[in-house]
């Protein structure tokens, strides 16, 4: 999915726990972490804003939009692939 979720970026920079942050907006660890990790389909705007009230923050600090690489049927590589050169061989 294009969608990104910085959840855990604002998390350490807050210094917060998911449980912390989890308890202040009012949702399950469990449900924060499917968020967190990017397995969620979708977030209702109300927990939206309740995470962004929670981070002080906007909700583009938390979710990014990165266009899918379709050369590589259709997955990028990840970052770290990126930097480097290619093998030769």
């Amino acid at each position: 999915m294009p969608i990104t979720v910085d959840i855990d970026v604002m998390l350490a920079k807050r210094k917060l726990s998911v449980g912390e942050l989890a308890d202040r907006v009012g949702i399950t660890p469990a449900n924060l972490a499917v968020l967190k990790n990017g397995r969620a389909k979708a977030v209702r705007f109300a927990t939206l804003a309740a995470l962004c009230e929670a981070l002080d923050c906007q909700p583009g600090d938390l979710l990014r939009f990165e266009a899918e690489d379709t050369t590589n049927g259709g997955h990028r590589p990840p970052a770290e692939a990126e930097d480097r050169p290619s093998p030769i061989g």
